[in-house]
């Protein structure tokens, strides 16, 4: 049973993560080139809230949503 979880130790140390160790030893020489997972998810981020945004401006110009007070049941 203790071979199984070196297995799985080994799997994530030796294998999975070893794109981040290198990017946490390149922080040494270039801070730009470390952070690029993190430029990536930002960007990513920064492109779903602008698609989010555009489709809220279009279902919102097409005037179908009931704004009334009383167009919901809890208020």
């Amino acid at each position: 049973m203790k071979d199984f979880f070196y297995g799985i130790q080994d799997l994530f140390v030796d294998v999975l993560f070893a794109p981040l160790d290198y990017l946490r030893e390149l922080e040494l020489t270039s801070w730009f080139g470390a952070n690029t997972m993190s430029w990536v998810f930002m960007l990513i981020g920064f492109v779903a809230f602008t698609y989010w945004m555009m489709q809220l401006s279009k279902y919102n110009a097409n005037n179908e949503e009931d704004k009334s007070v009383s167009a919901h049941s809890y208020l």
